[in-house]
């Protein structure tokens, strides 16, 4: 068992579905408790404290985005979201309300854990960098603030509230301002997915941190990448 100490939670209205994850995660070495419900997502959450949840967005009870809403003002933890719809929209409600990472149903299990493998990693390497950033201090850039070791981010006075994966997405590009970085770069540093193909997901959280920085902030390269704008104001 290669993560014998990683408990993930399940949830999914679908009993197929709910026990094809729940065993391939399991095969992988997670401990999985399960979930069908918007109450019972909840309920388990506040039991046994996951490091990580898998979540459809469609649940009886209430849906996913309650259900994010909810887990992630107990604390702040990886949400993996699973939508039957590849709508932007919806896409970007999920995101806004604290979800990390979506897949777009049906999905391949091999793609799955690496999506779940990822996220985890992230939060082993947004440990490291907070104690390193601690020492370092807070990051200025124009009127935009970044506290690392807090991770707390200010645009002038004002305290923006990000979700994990856009603060990632901040700090990468805060530490090359004006730098434009690929797709690919920010795929491989943020969502730690090397030679991966998934600028959809960069494109769907460039879009849902422009709406809480300022559109004007991060600079679109067309068919190249983006960068943080330094003298941009909201």
């Amino acid at each position: 068992m290669s993560h014998p100490a990683r408990r993930i939670l399940v949830v999914e209205d679908e009993p197929v579905i709910n026990g094809a994850v729940t065993d391939r995660l399991v095969a992988e070495g997670y401990d999985v408790v399960r979930a069908w419900d918007g109450p019972g997502a909840v309920a388990e959450f506040t039991a046994h404290s996951p490091e990580l949840v898998v979540l459809d967005v469609m649940l009886p009870g209430f849906d996913g985005h309650e259900v994010c809403r909810r887990i992630q003002a107990v604390r702040p933890v990886p949400v993996l979201m699973l939508t039957a719809r590849d709508d932007e929209a919806d896409i970007l409600v999920g995101l806004g309300v604290g979800a990390d990472d979506y897949l777009t149903k049906p999905f391949r299990m091999r793609e799955l854990v690496a999506r779940v493998g990822a996220l985890l990693r992230r939060v082993e390497r947004a440990a490291e960098l907070a104690a390193r950033d601690t020492a370092e201090g807070a990051t200025e850039l124009g009127d935009l603030r970044i506290d690392g070791g807090a991770r707390r981010v200010w645009s002038g006075e004002e305290e923006v509230h990000l979700t994990p994966t856009e603060f990632d997405l901040l700090l990468c590009l805060a530490m090359s301002p004006g730098v434009v970085l690929t797709r690919e770069k920010l795929l491989a540093e943020v969502w730690g997915w090397p030679g991966a193909s998934g600028t959809r997901t960069v494109d769907s959280h460039v879009k849902a941190l422009r709406a809480k920085i300022g559109a004007d902030r991060v600079r679109t390269v067309h068919g190249v990448g983006y960068a943080l704008e330094v003298g941009a104001r909201p």
